[in-house]
């Protein structure tokens, strides 16, 4: 299969950002000495909040959810995304907003700019909405009631990075421009990566 038109460098596959050394044993005693008691199933809201003032929704890390994300190009310039989840469901659009262990929606951002939210594990983007370029994708989890899953402080999210090169002309009509064969996988930057969730 080919792709024509353009020069298309995929370099993508999953993150899983779960950072932190602390132990769920002593957050709980911590917590105990403070006269808190241990967190509920569905986590504790911390101060942190993500860009959009949504608050981070701490879980412990043998429970938390984990998500994976790739991106391949399709035949028509676009691309699809999908995700990976372990220790997650996703909620029907009209669910109540409450926090629930382990379930809720995903928000994909291109560059930190919110395209999409997602009930299903898969998304395709127009060739519009990734231009000439280096592009970060990334996708956040949620619980339904819109707070942020986080491990240690830290989101639970994904990313993937795709190039876009620019158009170019092509003279031989037996070869065409395609994905980069030695294209390599690529964890999030904002915190140490975790284990692949697609890996059994």
């Amino acid at each position: 299969m080919a792709w024509t038109g353009r020069q298309v460098t995929v370099l993508a596959v999953c993150g899983v950002l779960m950072a932190g050394s602390a132990g769920c044993g002593s957050r709980a005693a911590q917590e105990r000495e403070r006269g808190a008691g241990p967190p509920s199933p569905a986590g504790r809201l911390l101060e942190e909040r993500d860009d959009e003032g949504r608050p981070y929704r701490e879980v412990d890390e043998e429970d938390a959810p984990e998500i994976g994300v790739e991106v391949t190009p399709d035949t028509g310039g676009g691309w699809d995304v999908r995700l990976r989840v372990r220790n997650f469901r996703f909620s029907p659009d009209g669910t109540a907003r409450r926090a629930v262990p382990g379930r809720g929606l995903a928000h994909l951002y291109v560059d930190d700019r919110l395209v999409a939210l997602l009930r299903a594990p898969g998304h395709h983007l127009s060739p519009h909405a990734v231009r000439r370029g280096t592009h970060q994708v990334t996708v956040r989890l949620h619980a339904d009631d819109d707070s942020v899953w986080a491990v240690h402080g830290k989101p639970v999210e994904g990313t993937a990075d795709i190039t876009v090169s620019e158009p170019s002309p092509i003279t031989d009509t037996t070869t065409s421009p395609a994905a980069d064969p030695t294209a390599t996988g690529r964890t999030g930057d904002r915190g140490s990566p975790g284990r692949d969730p697609g890996a059994s």
